[in-house]
């Protein structure tokens, strides 16, 4: 394992033994949806299903369709702010 894996790896238990993680992603849930993300990710699912037709689209085949729009579509200053609350509780908790 990488020393990058393991500092992520860290970070990530840190985050989820302290109860962070579950704050950051209801933080994430409510940002995108204020920012309309939710809707414009409802949107073009349902664009992908009509082109390809209901009986053909599996939901593997829709989440690796929607997947790099959806990341792409995530504003800047939502991936700023998560990023900000990360560093700040990492430097609060640092061992």
């Amino acid at each position: 394992m990488s020393k990058e894996s393991r500092m992520r790896a860290t970070v990530n238990q840190k985050l989820t033994e302290m109860g962070e993680r579950e704050r950051l992603k209801e933080l994430l849930r409510a940002k995108l949806t204020e920012c309309g993300w939710k809707d414009q990710m409802k949107a073009h699912c349902k664009e992908v299903i009509k082109e390809k037709g209901l009986e053909h689209v599996t939901v593997e085949d829709l989440v690796l369709e929607i997947t790099p729009k959806g990341r792409a579509l995530v504003p800047d200053s939502v991936k700023k702010e998560l990023l900000h609350r990360i560093r700040a509780f990492l430097a609060q908790h640092a061992t």
